[in-house]
């Protein structure tokens, strides 16, 4: 069975997290992806372990193995200009590149935009950087994590203004890898549509201020600027963490009819009759004597008891889960969120593109490549001959893997 992108090569000129995620969701759909990689050490993320797996004398670190699967790898020298050569005859032969160089930083090599337009106008070419192609901070270097410092992420996150905290992972950087995967679909249907490929200016900071969602537009319709509320909700009340007898829940309130069920569940249907939290508006206005009552109510029951009781009156809940028990969860193994892919004679762990589509669903067909493992089968598909490759590896334009 084919992906809906079968048909589409995509060039990945990119390293880390958020052009590879980019690269790799493309992959995932069914289009074929070639990794461009620097010899030697390749993605920068390879090194990144512990931990890491060692597979037929290689190692691959688990940060490496999560977003570059379904890829080819070729060690290109890039600085070589034959092995700039390269990339543009494979970028003329593409229908996405992908790049996240700093602005500017692959005009050096005539790898840029307007100079691989020249040789293929229907080419959609993304770039993805910390600030974007223009604006003041245009050629500073940008990092999942001060991003969500300047970007604001950080001042609405942790449990006081005095010890901001990040996110536990990157999400800026996963979030751009998705804008730029939604923005690179749609400008292949502009192509299809028109003809004509076009430039895709990705950069981090734009991504966190949109991502700031509800908290950016209740500064900008209510003037007041958001504070770190640890688990509690801005504009949803009751809707955060209590302590059980046994440990931490959460429960979630969507409306005032969840409301009214949460207070018959826990006896206190004095609560939902109150006219202080007969509605959000209320309940938001009188946080400060609800939640008290709640938490009195809640510390009595154990986490177990009182979430099931919960489920029974279709009020939303839900453990605080550890990394190793969501990979226990029933619910995540009926999914089949965890998909074994084979890699050097051994199965290797890839947690499966979750969207599940009917018609055209994602596969996992390829493991993460080793480092240029790809290299003869990519330049025989360009029509070079074994010499030719020869010659290419012996200028250093290319690193060919050593034959087995």
């Amino acid at each position: 069975m084919t992906g809906a992108l079968d048909g589409i090569r995509v060039l990945d000129l990119s390293r880390v997290l958020a052009g590879p995620w980019a690269t790799q969701i493309l992959g995932d759909l069914g289009a074929e992806v070639i990794k461009v990689e620097r010899p030697g050490k390749g993605d920068d993320t390879r090194g990144w372990g512990p931990p890491s797996t060692e597979i037929e004398g290689q190692s691959f670190s688990a940060y490496y193995l999560v977003c570059n699967r379904n890829k080819q790898s070729i060690a290109i020298d890039i600085s070589n200009p034959e092995g700039a050569a390269l990339v543009r005859q494979l970028a003329a032969e593409s229908d996405v590149l992908v790049e996240n160089f700093k602005t500017g930083g692959l005009a050096r090599y005539g790898l840029d935009y307007d100079s691989l337009r020249a040789v293929n106008p229907r080419l959609v070419y993304c770039s993805v950087t910390g600030f974007g192609q223009t604006g003041p901070y245009a050629q500073r270097g940008g990092y999942d994590f001060l991003i969500q410092g300047m970007g604001g992420l950080m001042s609405v996150t942790g449990e006081t203004a005095a010890a901001p905290v990040k996110v536990g992972v990157p999400v800026i950087d996963l979030f751009t890898g998705l804008y730029a995967t939604i923005a690179i679909q749609a400008a292949l249907r502009h192509r299809d549509q028109t003809g004509e490929g076009q430039h895709i200016d990705c950069a981090l900071l734009d991504t966190s201020v949109a991502i700031l969602a509800n908290q950016g537009m209740n500064w900008l319709i209510g003037g007041v600027t958001p504070s770190p509320m640890g688990n509690a909700h801005p504009n949803v009340v009751p809707y955060r963490t209590f302590a059980a007898s046994d440990g931490h829940l959460i429960v979630a309130v969507g409306n005032d009819g969840q409301f009214a069920a949460l207070c018959r569940v826990l006896g206190r249907e004095d609560l939902g009759a109150n006219p202080d939290y007969l509605t959000n508006e209320c309940r938001n206005r009188n946080r400060a004597t609800l939640e008290p009552e709640l938490e009195r109510e809640i510390a009595a029951r154990t986490s177990a008891d009182l979430l099931a009781a919960m489920e029974a009156e279709g009020v939303p809940g839900g453990p605080i889960n550890r990394v190793n028990e969501v990979f226990a969860d029933p619910q995540v193994q009926a999914r089949g969120m965890v998909a074994p892919v084979a890699m050097g004679g051994a199965e290797t762990p890839q947690i499966r593109f979750p969207p599940v589509l009917s018609k055209a669903p994602a596969t996992i067909r390829r493991a993460p490549p080793a480092l240029g493992a790809d290299g003869v089968e990519v330049l025989q598909g360009m029509g070079l001959s074994d010499a030719e490759m020869r010659r290419l590896a012996k200028a250093g334009a290319v690193h060919l893997p050593a034959a087995k």
